[in-house]
């Protein structure tokens, strides 16, 4: 995540904005740690990056997984989602282990 999947999205945010997209960035995880994430990863203004403590809405979207055999919890399947007007209109899931179809750029393609 740290090393290309949120990375992406910051390099390819001027291209969101351009298509008129608000862009999240959702872990199970809280939100001071997700507030040290965006320093770290100098998340620019505009990219919202919001906490899912519990994963609540990890689970509503049945992204929800057990990754307590890598010492983590429970964590979201790495995904992208695109919605309009609380629709959702593109849904990408990668499979486990792999970053193909959830990419900034992936999802730019995917969007038109």
């Amino acid at each position: 995540c740290s090393a290309k999947h949120l990375p992406g999205y910051v390099e390819k945010m001027d291209e969101f904005k351009a298509k008129g997209i608000d862009v999240a960035c959702m872990s199970v995880n809280d939100a001071f740690v997700m507030d040290a994430w965006a320093k770290q990863q100098s998340v620019p203004d505009g990219l919202t990056m919001l906490a899912d403590g519990n994963g609540a809405f990890a689970e509503a979207l049945g992204l929800k997984f057990d990754a307590s055999a890598f010492g983590m919890g429970e964590r979201a399947k790495r995904f992208a989602l695109y919605a309009e007007d609380g629709v959702v209109k593109v849904l990408q899931v990668e499979a486990p282990g792999e970053f193909r179809v959830s990419s900034a750029e992936a999802m730019l393609a995917a969007i038109g």
